[in-house]
This record gives C-alpha cells, sequence and structure tokens, in this order.
C-alpha cells in the first residue's frame, strides 16, 4: 500500500524540471567527494563537525562525512494489497527532511513522501538481500536496495541528513543547546569506535545522475502502477509525453538550432515559467527550489577542474554572508525581545502611575478591568506553551519507546551471538577430535565433516553478518541518545519559561486582589461602588485556584504534608488567604529553578554517593546548611549530625530504645498521662497526623514514652510532641526520631531548657531582649512605649523552635542549620523575623492590635531567601560565646530571684502557721473559759 501522496492537480502546461534533473552532478565532483571521504576517514572512528549557534562546533561520533551527490535514486518499496515489491524513484528533501518518491525519475509530481524527523532506521538479518525498514510513529516503510553496500549507503545518508536537520531546526528555533557542546559524554562515548562502522562508498551507478537514467526491470509493468494514486501516475504520464513530444518537434527537419545556444544556455531545457494553470504539491522539491538553485543539465561538462576554485570560493562567500546575516538578525531579535520588555515596564509604570493620579473611582475600576484583561491574555499565553510542551512530552515518549526497542533488538541479537560462539565452539572440538581419530577414514565420516565444515563456514558467515548489523545498530542507538537528550534539554527550558510566566501572573493577580481589599476598605465610595466592589471580591474569593492556573494548580498541601495557605474562616479574611496562597505559588515557581539547577548540582557533588559516616564537617556543609537542603538529601545529612552527637552513647548502649519501648510496655502506669492528652493535638495543620489511626501517631506516642524514661528529670513537657513530630516527619524512622529528640533536648538546648520552671528558656528570653536593643533600637523603643513584652510570644519559639509558626519551607531551612549550629540560630532567625517586619511593626500603636498580629505574622513571610540573608548577614556579628556570657548573667539574676522568691514564700508560709496556731490557742482557752 502506498503512503499519502500530494493532492490531485491537472497536468502542468510549461516544462517542468523533474526530480533526476535535481540529482545531476558532474562525475569528476562524485570522484573528489569519494576521495575525500575515504581519505578523512580516521582508523578509530568517524567524525561529524557541526557548527553550533555560539560558533562552537559538535562533534559526533560514528556518523558518516556528508557526500557531495544528491541523495536520491531507485529503491523497491513494498507496498499495495499483496505487499508486492514497487520500483520507485526516490529523493530526499533537505529544506523538509523528507523523502519523496515517484513512479520515475523524469516524474514531476510525488506518489508519496516518509517524513524522517522523528525516524529510526533498521534492518532485518535475515530477510532479503538489501531490506531496510524506516519506522516513523504513523508506520514503518519497507524498502529494498540494490545490494547490501547500496543499503548500508542509504542508511547511513538517512542517519546523517537526520542528525543535520535537527541541528539546523534548533539553531532555527532559537533554542539553547547544552552548555558542553561536546557530545562525546553520551552512553555509547565509552565503547571503541570501532563498534561504528566506517563509511559505504557511494555505490556507483545507483545515486545521482547515473541512477536516474538507469532502466529499472519491470518499471513500466502494470503491477507497479500505484493503485492508491491514479490521478497523479495519470499526470506524470501526460508530462512525460508532452516532454517526449516537445524534443521530437525540436529534433524534426522543420527545426533549426542555434548551435550557440547550447554553449550559452546549456540550462534551457530545466528552465521553467510557473503559470497559474500549473499545480504542484507544496512541499514536493520540484516547488521547493527557486530559479537560481536549479542544478543545470548537460550531458558533456567541460573545464570543471578550472572552475572548481572560483566556484569554492564562491560558496565560502555566501556561507560567511549568510552567517553573517544570522547574527545580525540574531541581535535584531535580541533587541526586539528588550524593547518589548521596556514596553512592558513602561507600561505598567504608567498603569500605576494613572492608577495613582486617577481622580474618581470609576476611573480606577476601569484601570482595574485593563488589569484583568492582560491577567487573562497571560493566561491564553500559558495555554499556548502548555500545549507546545506537551507535544514535546509525546514525541519525547515516542523516541524513549523507539530507544527501548532498540535496545531489546540488541540484547536479543547478542544473546543469538553468544548462543552461536558457543555452537562454533563445540563443532571445532568435534572436528579436532574427528581429525584425531583415526577411524574417521570411512565415507560416512568424511562426508560428515565436510558437512560439518560447511556449517561452519555458513556460521562465520552468519557471525559476521551480525557484527555488521550490530555495528550499525549501535551508531543508531547513538544517534537516537543524542537526539533524545537535546530534546529533553529544549523540555527543560519550557518548564523554565513557563513557570516564570506563570509566577508573573500569580503576582499579577495577587496585586489586583490586594488593590480589591484597599478598595474594599475605603471610605471614599458611595454606595453603588462598594456594592459593585463587594461583589467583584465575592467572586474573586469564590474562584477556584485551580482552575486559574491550569499548568501547575495549587495543592492544598506540601511535600510534608503541612497546609500550604491558612484555612480562615471568617469571610472577611477570605481574600487575604488567597493572595497569601498565591504569593506563595509565586515564590515556589521562582525558587524552582534554582532548586533544579546549580543548587541541585553542589549537592550533588557534595552528598550524592557517599555515606553518612564519611560526611564530615565543614565550611561548605555549614553553607549548604544555612541555605537549606533538598529534601531528597535532608535525611541522610539529618542522621549524620545525630550520630555525630550520640555515637559514644549509641555504643554503650546499642539497644537502648528497644529497652525504653519494653519498659513503658511492661509499665503504663509510669508513663505520664500528658502523653495521651497531646497526642491529638500534635501539627493539626498536617494531613499525616490529623486521622487519629495514622501510623504516625502511634510512633509519636512510642517515641515520647521511651523519652520519658531516658530523661526521668524532664519526663515528659508540652512542646516535645511537636519537635519529635518534626522529626518523625523528616528520617520517617521512630528510632531515628527518638535519637534526634535525645540529640534537641540533651546536647543542643541549654541545661533547664524544659524543666517545670523553664529557668533555661526565660534566661534566653532577657538575652534575646538584650539583642534587640542592640540591633534593633527603634523597635525596642516602641515596644516599650507600647508595654509590650515579646517575650509572651517568643518563649513558644524558642521552645518549640518555630514548628507551626514558621511557613514550612522555611521551618526546614531554621532546622537544618540549628542541627548543625545551635541554639544561635534560633536567635538569628528570631531577630530576623522582628528585622523583616520592623517597618510594619512600627506602625501599629495599639498593644492589643500588636499582640494579635505578633501571633500571626510569622506565618506571613513569604521570601525565605530575604529572612535567610537577614538572618545570617544583617545579624552579624553574633558568636556564641557572647550568648553564653550573657546567658549566665541572666542565670544568675533568674536564680537569686527564684531564691528571694522562696524566702518571701517561706516566710510567709511560717508565718502563716504561726497565726494559725495563736487562733487554735486563742478557742481552746475560750472553750476552757465556758467549761
Amino acid at each position: 500500500m502506498e503512503s499519502e501522496g500530494s493532492s490531485s492537480s491537472p497536468p502542468p502546461v510549461d516544462v517542468h524540471v523533474s526530480p533526476a534533473d535535481e540529482c545531476v552532478s558532474s562525475e569528476e565532483t562524485q570522484q573528489q567527494s569519494l576521495a575525500r571521504s575515504d581519505g578523512d576517514q580516521d582508523k578509530n572512528g568517524i567524525q561529524l563537525h557541526t557548527a553550533l549557534p555560539d560558533g562552537t562546533s559538535a562533534t559526533l561520533r560514528g556518523t558518516p562525512t556528508p557526500s557531495s551527490t544528491k541523495l536520491c535514486g531507485y529503491l523497491n518499496k513494498q507496498g499495495g494489497p499483496l505487499k508486492a515489491w514497487k520500483s520507485r524513484w526516490f529523493v530526499y528533501e533537505e529544506k523538509s527532511c523528507q523523502l519523496f518518491y515517484y513512479h520515475m525519475a523524469q516524474d514531476i509530481n510525488p506518489l508519496g513522501k516518509v517524513d524522517l524527523f522523528c525516524a529510526t532506521f533498521s534492518y532485518p538479518l535475515q530477510g532479503e538481500e538489501g531490506t531496510f525498514h524506516i519506522q516513523t510513529p504513523e508506520r514503518t516503510v519497507i524498502l529494498k536496495a540494490a545490494n547490501r553496500d547500496a543499503r548500508m549507503y542509504w542508511l547511513q545518508q538517512l542517519q546523517l541528513k537526520r542528525t543535520l536537520y535537527r541541528e539546523q531546526h534548533a539553531e532555527h528555533l532559537s533554542i539553547p543547546s547544552p552548555d558542553n557542546h561536546k557530545l562525546e559524554s553520551t552512553p555509547s562515548a565509552n565503547n571503541s569506535h570501532a563498534d561504528f562502522l566506517p563509511m559505504v562508498k557511494t555505490p556507483s551507478g545507483l545515486v545521482g545522475e547515473e541512477a536516474a537514467s538507469l532502466t529499472t526491470p519491470g518499471l513500466n509493468s502494470p503491477l507497479n502502477m500505484s493503485i492508491k494514486h491514479p490521478l497523479i501516475e495519470l499526470q506524470n504520464k501526460m508530462y512525460s509525453y508532452c516532454n517526449r513530444h516537445s524534443q521530437e518537434i525540436r529534433q524534426s527537419v522543420f527545426h533549426i538550432g542555434d548551435p550557440t545556444d547550447t554553449q550559452k544556455t546549456p540550462s534551457s531545457k530545466t528552465s521553467t515559467v510557473p503559470t497559474p494553470g500549473s499545480s504542484q504539491s507544496p512541499e514536493s522539491p520540484a516547488n521547493a527550489r527557486s530559479e537560481h538553485d536549479l542544478p543545470t543539465i548537460s550531458p558533456i561538462r567541460k573545464n570543471t577542474k578550472e572552475k572548481s576554485k572560483p566556484l569554492e570560493l564562491k560558496d565560502t562567500s555566501r556561507l560567511q554572508h549568510e552567517k553573517l546575516a544570522e547574527e545580525v538578525n540574531a541581535q535584531k531579535e535580541l533587541v526586539s525581545l528588550l524593547h518589548k520588555v521596556l514596553e512592558a515596564a513602561q507600561l505598567e509604570k504608567r498603569t500605576c502611575a494613572q492608577f495613582l493620579a486617577a481622580e474618581g473611582e470609576q476611573e480606577r475600576l476601569e484601570l482595574l478591568r485593563h488589569g484583568e484583561r492582560r491577567a487573562v491574555k497571560l493566561r491564553e499565553h500559558l495555554e499556548n506553551l502548555q500545549q507546545e510542551n506537551e507535544n514535546l512530552r509525546r514525541d519525547l515518549n515516542k523516541r524513549d519507546a523507539n530507544i527501548a526497542e532498540l535496545q531489546e533488538t540488541v540484547q536479543l541479537l547478542k544473546q543469538t551471538n553468544q548462543a552461536k560462539q558457543e555452537v562454533i565452539l563445540k563443532l571445532s572440538e568435534k572436528l579436532a577430535v574427528c581429525g584425531e581419530d583415526k577411524q574417521c577414514t570411512n565415507g560416512l565420516q568424511s562426508e560428515a565433516v565436510k558437512q560439518l565444515t560447511i556449517e561452519n563456514e555458513n556460521l562465520k558467515d552468519d557471525l559476521k553478518a551480525y557484527k555488521t548489523q550490530n555495528q550499525y545498530l549501535n551508531s543508531e542507538i547513538y544517534h537516537l541518545t543524542t537526539l533524545w537528550r537535546k530534546s529533553s534539554k529544549q523540555e527543560q527550558s519550557l518548564i523554565v519559561k513557563c513557570a516564570v510566566l506563570e509566577a508573573n501572573s500569580c503576582q499579577m493577580e495577587s496585586r489586583y486582589l490586594g488593590i480589591l481589599q484597599k478598595l474594599q476598605e475605603s471610605k471614599e465610595l458611595n454606595p453603588e461602588q462598594r456594592e459593585g466592589v463587594k461583589k467583584v471580591v465575592k467572586d474573586a474569593v469564590r474562584a477556584d485556584l485551580s482552575t486559574a492556573i491550569k499548568l501547575n494548580s495549587i495543592r492544598d498541601y506540601d511535600e510534608y504534608g503541612f497546609k500550604i495557605a491558612m484555612d480562615y474562616r471568617v469571610e472577611d479574611l477570605k481574600l487575604f488567604a488567597k493572595i497569601q496562597a498565591l504569593e506563595i505559588r509565586s515564590q515556589n515557581l521562582l525558587n524552582q529553578e534554582e532548586c533544579d539547577g546549580p543548587f541541585l548540582a553542589h549537592c550533588a557533588r557534595l552528598l550524592f554517593g557517599r555515606p553518612e559516616g564519611e560526611l564530615s564537617s565543614s565550611t561548605e556543609l555549614k553553607n549548604l546548611l544555612r541555605t537549606g537542603l533538598p529534601r531528597e538529601y535532608r535525611a541522610r545529612v539529618w542522621r549524620f549530625m545525630i550520630q555525630t552527637r550520640t555515637k559514644s552513647l549509641k555504643e554503650r548502649h546499642p539497644d537502648r530504645y528497644k529497652e525504653l519501648c519494653e519498659k513503658s510496655r511492661t509499665s503504663p502506669h509510669l508513663v505520664p498521662r500528658q502523653i495521651q492528652l497531646d497526642l491529638d493535638r500534635t501539627l493539626t495543620s498536617n494531613q499525616y497526623f490529623s486521622p487519629p489511626s495514622s501510623t504516625l501517631i502511634q510512633k509519636l506516642e512510642r517515641v515520647l514514652q521511651a523519652f520519658s524514661w531516658q530523661n526521668p528529670t524532664i519526663g515528659y513537657v508540652q512542646g516535645l510532641n511537636r519537635l519529635a513530630a518534626i522529626a518523625l516527619l523528616v528520617l520517617q524512622d521512630e528510632e531515628d526520631a527518638f535519637w534526634c529528640l535525645v540529640v534537641i533536648v540533651d546536647h543542643i538546648m541549654p541545661h533547664n531548657y524544659y524543666t517545670k520552671d523553664l529557668v533555661g528558656c526565660q534566661a534566653d528570653q532577657r538575652v534575646l531582649k538584650d539583642l534587640m536593643s542592640e540591633k534593633l533600637p527603634r523597635l525596642t523603643a516602641h515596644l516599650e512605649a507600647l508595654k509590650v513584652d515579646v517575650s509572651l510570644i517568643t518563649v513558644e519559639w524558642f521552645l518549640v523552635l518555630f514548628v507551626e509558626s514558621l511557613p514550612t519551607r522555611i521551618l526546614f531551612k531554621v532546622w537544618d542549620a540549628f542541627l548543625y549550629e545551635g541554639i544561635k540560630v534560633i536567635f538569628r532567625y528570631a531577630l530576623a523575623l522582628f528585622k523583616y517586619k520592623e517597618e510594619i511593626i512600627l506602625k501599629i500603636n495599639d498593644s492589643t492590635e500588636m499582640f494579635q498580629y505578633f501571633r500571626v505574622f510569622p506565618s506571613t513571610i513569604l521570601d525565605g531567601r530575604k529572612l535567610t540573608s537577614i538572618a545570617f548577614n544583617d545579624m552579624n556579628p553574633l558568636p556564641m560565646k557572647l550568648l553564653k556570657n550573657r546567658r549566665a548573667t541572666h542565670l544568675e539574676r533568674l536564680h537569686a530571684e527564684i531564691k528571694e522568691l522562696e524566702n518571701l514564700q517561706k516566710a510567709y508560709n511560717d508565718e502563716h502557721v504561726h497565726c494559725k496556731g495563736k487562733e487554735l490557742d486563742t478557742l481552746a482557752s475560750e472553750d476552757e473559759e465556758e467549761l
């Protein structure tokens, strides 16, 4: 069955150039190209240097050198209901990377085409000689060349054409190429160059001008006609007849030819003047040619060597001119893009100025509507990018499937090859035994030896054929892998672009909702305008975020199970919740490129493949922990830091956790009851701790019970449940979470931090106030004027290490640095939080409103990188020695105050007992007097 062809059209009137005319090239040029291709072959392999957009060159090993001969010739194509072989003239079109086929070389309209952009090439070993397959996503085309050499030549040239077209296509689309242009890092680069076949010489008489003049057997047979495209066959026949008829007229006795015309215009036969009546396929090579690109047909070419040097210089200058034109176009595109960015910035600035300068609320509402229309256009642009991304992903999946099939085929061939080698060895051993045996002299035995020898020779031929096929498949796998890697790079680039556009859309929508919120609170609007604003706000609150952002809908929970946005049930705060969710989504998208780029590569270089025992403390690790670990490495680094602090204790008590769990099981009455009461109140915003039947709830109970036995002085206090829950979410293993809790309470936090009187925590609150007066003097003076005690809020930050106060993605950054550096990290982030919101806090002049704001403002922090920069840069210097000295000073004062209170309490109790005794004596004496 023939493939789809071009649309039917009436026969052309004028003389056109046939596909055979494109394939004409001089014999001397062919010989020179063969000599160059043969002489440039390297003994180890063949390389193809391809120009890249930045001026460098990428080296493709195992790629044949391009031939100057036009890729065209006769091939047999299997088609029709009977699956019979039909002779067709095939021509490769470089501009579209398609292989057109015709009934004859002189035809003008193609019968069909094969798209090679996503095609793979292979050939069966047991099939007919010269057979090979072209597999596309839509179908498989079976072709047959004249012999094996011609088949291999076609396969190698098609490989080369596909690779070159994809390179040019990538340059045309201005897609950024990979950083490493040398493609030798692909999986097949480790193989020796002998794994690829050397380039096959151009088959003499089977391609180009000589092939067009050949008479193929059965070409004019009725069975060779195309059943699917009879109209195209008729058009080609009419064109051939008209062409012959015009030639016969020129050569008749009435035709007088000027011999000088032949010398001056040797291409007169091939020139064509298209008329409105002529109709050709728009994708055929005949329509793809321009007038100055038409090759001339001349049976005798003279002075080829004398003209070769000027032609080469002309080609070189033309290529240089084209390269300069491409560079100029690229610069123009860059300037245009910068102009667009500048225009967008000026438009935004102008919009804001118009909004601020607007006198009436009606003009402001009109500006808001204009902003909404811009947001709609951006969403439409996002949808288009999403569709383009989906198309690329489908193409990538198809290529992955083709690669998997080829790899399976190679594996089967290797197994077959190994089995045949084993058979050869066995047969060789049998031959050796028969040669040594003196009884193998009769006729039957000699006949068997001859048969075995013949079989051995056949097996050697098969082995050689398998090796040849294996070498070709290796080169095909190499090329497909290279194309797959480039497609992955392009897809990743498009994903990053989509993420940036989506983040911009979220920011714009967040600003729009913020302006609506301000309008809602404005008192200058009349009742009608106020009602209109309320309606718009109500519609914005009801709108689902997942429908507004279709590319990546906003999730309700993060990777650790925490709810991302706050759930406000009060109607006035729902708009604020949506604004916050959009801001969080925007920050996540903008940080996605950083997480997927150099930072993740740096983490992989430092941590990938290294066991926990081989990690060591270093400045590089310290900086990495301050930045925040990727999720895939966090558990392993936490175990390393816990193991470093508990190594000696674990060596003395290797089964400590199991023993403590057994104590808790056998003596449940000694376990604090408060543990059971606090289990249901642990991390209520986390989906893994929400259901009472969760496995993490049971693990948490066992961890807290074991710790109460491990440290009976503390036992259990409220807040330890949240620390253990965070450890369980990251480490997953309950024993690791137990040791993490031991490290925090017994090793990192100061002494008496979790006792009943919280002496250590009280001392740190006084140290924090001292630091705030030094580093934030304006804020401290403002709080003192309002008589606001920040320790009422910050004591919880220090006891539970910001759990359920900071957003999750910032919380785990704090814990990463805290487990490595200690309590000073908590001081840094506490000061950074007040510095981050200092300007807003200074505007609050009511103590009640201040306390309400202090309870919620840590969860509204969106820019984690800014907060980290404030904590570790703006708050410097903050040495651990300073904290210890000030803590010791405040502890002495606290102990003195506690002692004074105890003395006052003791004196009060003594006085109370003494007075009570006097009252009893008085009552007793009165009773005696009555008696």
